[in-house]
């Protein structure tokens, strides 16, 4: 026991420790019945941790259940998601999923309780399944509750041993032993077998203890099916605010069933039904036990969201020349006059430009240093919270490193914002390690996304400050270098719109861009003009989702003569979002050019790489021509 121990907790009694034994019973009967009953899904897994769930339901967590989202409720997230028989019983227990629902809908077609846990329960904070996202994500809603909410409640995680080999779980420590995460606590049920044979360390508790304090949190090993133990190290788990905690719990996958206990093949595997009889048997029958946690303190958050503050956006002159990168700075640190706008970067703010809020709002910057996973899933954690958070890295690094990171948030369905700079070719000198080529692909793959790329500085500021309040993951791809200002301080650009440039009736093609090769379409546009080819140019700054109506017209216009050029790899960017807004019985005929990154670039200055790519205004130019016969 440290010098720092919560002593408002009292030692359990004898009948406390009764009722707990009896909970775990009912939590592993239940976890056997409803996934038996399914067909599928993890109860072994979730017999191994049912002592942990039991006193800490019973004992330690303060929740208010018919208010899921009251501020100072403790969290309870299942980064091993696939004991999702053991939460939903947890949840049968405390009395918010009948009985009913609990045994004969899990998994079910239409049903609420999935087979992992998602958001659409509202006592869910992130869906989880794909391992070592759960404790990361957590770091996120422990930074709102030390740095921004300033309310005490505790996020309690259940961490699975097979994921402890996912580096995202040590990036979490680490950042929360930076930030001094005292209100967080990962329990780790160290049940041994895997999928597929034994995990990595088995049961080398100490082993596991030493890569835990080695990342700053504290680690206490403890007997997992010992009530009292768990009990006791709940309660230290409270005691220190300035370390992170976790608890090793050695346990046995498959407790309480002497026919699977510590048995490899058994995980994902539900109970054959004669096997399942004799194991509810043993384990004394269903029962209906019903339980009341703890109710946390009253608390109301140190931050009130001002939506209508007033957001004095920079302006620039048509002409100027400006990296969209600065422009999102500059607009970041404007939108710092709302007290829930909150910035996290990863170690290149100097160059993302992210440093700017940090100039205007320090207390609502967060560092994620070089930790990309980390990063987005803080930004998850603190999107739970209700904070609107922006996440910004170099885009080749923000994008494919956390990519399921990103992934998950969309099956989460949570808001959270991203920008990324030192987007394509573009780049230069710095060479193809860190073109992002892949991004916009990515990215309009992802479930709730919203896919932006503007081409100027004006651009850029008025949809930083739309995606402030745009539900869903929402991406903004910025360049590197400066590019003439096109546009007036007056000018919008709502999502899902789109720029029209040199329209006429004449017009016989359309050049359609985004970025850095709208100013190439506008320049190539001009070649045109000079040799008496009517082109209009089309400013793609909302690539998902994307103007339809506009592009069908501009078929129509154009006799379905169309031009696109991308700094992007061919297959999923802007080309195949405009061929997929086309497609269709009702578009007119359709000739199209795609002109995108199409080999391995190398270091250059960012004009030689885009001649070299076939996306410069020449080459843009080249392709109209030859599109209309001219």
């Amino acid at each position: 026991m440290t010098d720092h121990q919560d002593m408002t907790q009292a030692p359990m009694n004898s009948g406390q420790a009764g009722l707990i034994d009896a909970l775990a019973k009912q939590l592993r009967v239940d976890s056997i019945r409803c996934s038996t009953r399914a067909g599928s899904g993890h109860p072994t897994s979730s017999l191994s941790a049912a002592d942990l769930m039991a006193v800490l339901l019973q004992r330690h967590l303060r929740y208010d259940w018919d208010q899921p989202a009251l501020p100072n409720n403790d969290h309870l997230i299942f980064s091993k998601g696939h004991a999702s028989p053991l939460l939903y019983s947890m949840y049968r227990a405390v009395g918010v999923v009948g009985e009913d629902e609990l045994i004969n809908t899990y998994r079910q077609f239409g049903a609420r309780l999935e087979g992992h846990p998602t958001p659409v329960l509202p006592w869910v904070d992130v869906a989880t399944g794909s391992l070592g996202q759960g404790l990361p994500d957590a770091v996120g809603v422990c930074l709102a509750g030390r740095y921004l909410d300033q309310l005490p409640y505790h996020t309690w995680v259940l961490c699975g041993d097979s994921e402890l080999a996912e580096g995202s779980i040590w990036e979490a420590l680490d950042k929360a032993s930076f930030y001094k995460l005292g209100n967080l606590t990962a329990l780790v049920d160290v049940n041994r077998l895997g999928q597929d044979g034994p995990t990595e360390l088995q049961w080398d508790m100490h082993g596991y203890a030493g890569r835990v304090k080695a990342f700053g949190a504290h680690a206490i090993i403890i007997d997992g099916h010992d009530v009292t133990a768990i009990d006791h190290a709940l309660t230290r788990a409270r005691s220190d605010p300035d370390q992170p905690t976790v608890i090793l719990a050695k346990t046995i996958k498959g407790k309480g069933v002497s026919e699977l206990e510590d048995k490899n093949g058994w995980h994902g595997k539900a109970l054959p039904e004669d096997m399942a009889e004799r194991a509810v048997a043993a384990l004394g029958g269903p029962t209906h036990l019903q339980i009341t946690t703890s109710m946390p303190e009253p608390g109301t958050p140190a931050i009130t969201p001002d939506p209508q503050a007033a957001i004095i956006l920079p302006r620039w002159e048509v002409g100027d020349r400006v990296a969209t990168r600065a422009a999102f700075g500059a607009a970041i640190a404007a939108m710092a006059v709302r007290p829930e706008v909150v910035v996290l970067d990863g170690e290149v703010g100097n160059s993302t430009h992210a440093g700017e809020f940090k100039g205007a709002a320090p207390e609502r910057f967060f560092e994620m240093f070089i930790a990309e996973q980390q990063l987005i899933a803080s930004t998850v954690g603190l999107s739970v919270r209700g904070y609107l958070a922006f996440a910004s890295s170099f885009a080749a690094f923000l994008i494919s490193r956390p990519y399921d990171f990103i992934r998950m948030a969309g099956v989460s369905e949570l808001s959270v914002r991203l920008v990324g700079t030192h987007a394509g070719v573009e780049i230069g000198q710095d060479g193809p390690s860190q073109m992002a080529l892949e991004d916009i692909a990515a990215m309009r793959a992802v479930h709730t996304s919203t896919v932006l790329y503007p081409s100027d500085a004006p651009s850029t500021a008025r949809l930083v400050q739309t995606m402030a309040d745009t539900t869903g993951i929402s991406y903004l791809r910025a360049t590197r270098g400066a590019y003439p200002v096109i546009y007036g301080p007056e000018e919008q650009f709502p999502i899902g719109g789109c720029k029209v440039h040199n329209a006429g009736p004449d017009d016989v093609v359309a050049l359609i861009g985004a970025g850095v090769t709208l100013h190439e379409c506008l320049a190539a546009a001009g070649q045109l003009a000079e040799a008496g080819i009517n082109a209009r140019v089309i400013d793609l700054y909302s690539i998902k989702p994307i103007d339809t109506d506009t592009l069908r017209r501009t078929c129509l216009d154009t006799g379905g003569h169309i031009v696109v050029a991308e700094d992007h790899y061919p297959q999923g960017g802007i080309g195949s979002a405009v061929l997929e807004a086309l497609a269709g019985t009702d578009t007119p005929d359709l000739h199209i050019t795609l002109l995108a990154v199409k080999g391995l670039p190398t270091s250059g200055k960012p004009a030689e790489l885009l001649d070299a790519a076939g996306i410069s205004a020449r080459h843009i130019t080249a392709a109209a021509r030859t599109l209309v016969g001219a």
